[in-house]
């Protein structure tokens, strides 16, 4: 995949800001203002540049690389023991509000800004040497202005998600994300079958592990799938080559062979006729509206002047060239879409020919709704042997599948599990949790398929319960006389 270390950001770019923790997806444009935690500015300057360049936001919004300076560590010769005798009053800093804007004003850089603070505050000398590193490291964040501009990732999309709008991707935690992949054994070459609504962020994963080698196959709710998130990949054209789309609303009747394309462009093509039929009604009603206006009482017409006759025929030219460029806009409005009706039929019939093999290497399913019908549906397009992997965010829909499943058999290694996340603040002598903690990333259920022989189901079933019996309570049943 393109787009490694050394890429270097190109207009036209999908692109992510960094600031500390905090991330958000833009498309790389010149002249176009991005707002971006409370600073605004430009990305003229920084096409050309490495991805992973940090830049200062200057006056103007123009942005420059922020050039590598060694810390000083003069200010933190001097700290105190503890902190106990510190009170914040709001009586420490010296500088007021409207000094620290008039060295804003004057051009004063954050670095400088920071530096001021330090010295005109009365307890810092005071605090103990992390309580400063904790001081500095907060006044930094609040007046530098210093952007990172990355390349997107699965990695960085769904932390951004996740921490921005988590309800646009069910709350689907990163680490969750990637247990997904891995139980799902996504890699390059598969044949996939991707059920989501996480905005398409669980399609983009899948994708960027892919590398643009395989296949995949979307099964979207409603009129059409939902990429916003994939989008924001920065995916290149041959990715898309191979990537498929397939309406739930269709399975069933693929799944009992009356699948047909003609409901899809029938409706359209009905409105299409319509249109036509209605402008030929229009017109003839037109012409013959016209055809009365157009026959005047005699003694009209014998008083009507030859400038009048001249502005008369001027007007009937020019409804002439109107009404023809008015059929020809119509003409070519009925072709656009009946090639855009034919296109996606096309593609219908390549995903359901692609679904019919019933051979995919996987399913990956992460939806609102409820999984036991979906899964239940999808898993007969998936060969034997094949990992499967549903995310919910609530443990009883996942409960309910793996009931349905184990009853219906045809499946092997069914797990229920949840992932357990907790962030550590990595520092010298400071190492420890942090007191934030995710409460929760939501349940998977995971399994592999094998071959349901549908004629000795029961048996197979009775055999089932007599292995899950325990060994002392077969052998009574066995000895007992029939």
């Amino acid at each position: 995949m393109e787009g490694g270390p050394s890429a270097r950001i190109r207009e036209g770019d999908c692109a992510v800001l960094k600031r500390d923790e905090v991330f958000k997806a833009v498309s790389v444009l010149r002249r176009r203002k991005i707002t971006f935690e409370k600073q605004w500015f430009y990305l003229d300057n920084a096409i050309g540049h490495i991805y992973g360049t940090t830049f200062e936001v200057t006056s103007g919004g123009n942005l420059q690389p922020k050039q590598e300076v060694e810390e000083t560590t003069t200010e933190t010769k001097e700290a105190g023991t503890d902190n106990r005798n510190i009170v914040d009053d709001g009586k420490s800093q010296k500088l007021t509000h409207d000094d620290i804007k008039a060295l804003k004003d004057k051009g004063i850089k954050g670095q400088e800004i920071v530096q001021q603070l330090i010295e005109n505050s009365t307890t810092f000398r005071d605090k103990t040497e992390f309580a400063q590193d904790k001081y500095i490291k907060k006044k930094k964040k609040k007046y530098e202005a210093v952007i990172t501009i990355v390349k997107p990732s699965t990695r960085i999309l769904s932390t951004m998600y996740y921490a921005r709008e988590p309800g646009k991707i069910n709350h689907l935690r990163y680490d969750t994300l990637a247990q997904m992949l891995t139980l799902g054994n996504i890699h390059a070459g598969n044949k996939m079958i991707v059920m989501e609504t996480c905005s398409g962020l669980v399609l983009g994963a899948v994708m960027e592990r892919m590398g643009g080698y395989g296949s995949i196959i979307q099964m979207y709710p409603g009129g059409g799938p939902v990429r916003a998130a994939t989008s924001c990949f920065g995916f290149p054209k041959p990715f898309f080559d191979n990537l498929h789309e397939f309406p739930l609303s269709k399975v069933q009747s693929l799944l009992s062979g009356t699948f047909t394309t003609e409901t899809l462009h029938a409706d359209p093509e009905e409105n299409a006729l319509g249109e036509e039929e209605s402008n030929g009604l229009t017109e003839e009603k037109q012409t013959s509206l016209q055809e009365t206006e157009e026959e005047p009482a005699p003694e009209a017409a014998m008083e009507i002047n030859p400038t009048e006759e001249q502005d008369a025929m001027d007007v009937n030219a020019e409804d002439g060239e109107f009404k023809e460029n008015k059929e020809k806009e119509n003409k070519e409005n009925v072709r656009e879409k009946q090639i855009k009706q034919w296109e996606r039929r096309k593609k219908l019939q390549e995903a359901a020919a692609l679904l019919r093999e019933k051979n995919a290497d996987g399913l990956i399913v992460a939806s609102k709704f409820h999984p036991t019908p979906l899964l239940l549906s999808l898993l007969e397009f998936v060969a034997p042997s094949r990992p499967f992997v549903v995310y919910c965010q609530y443990k009883e829909p996942l409960l309910d599948c793996y009931t349905k499943l184990r009853e219906r058999g045809g499946v092997i290694n069914l797990k229920l599990s949840e992932t357990w996340l907790r962030n550590y603040q990595v520092l010298p002598d400071r190492s420890h949790p942090k007191l934030t903690m995710s409460g929760g990333g939501g349940y998977l259920l995971s399994g592999i398929t094998v071959v349901l022989d549908k004629g000795k189901s029961d048996s197979s079933n009775s055999e089932a319960l007599k292995m899950e019996e325990p060994s002392s309570k077969r052998c009574k049943l066995q000895d007992l006389p029939c």
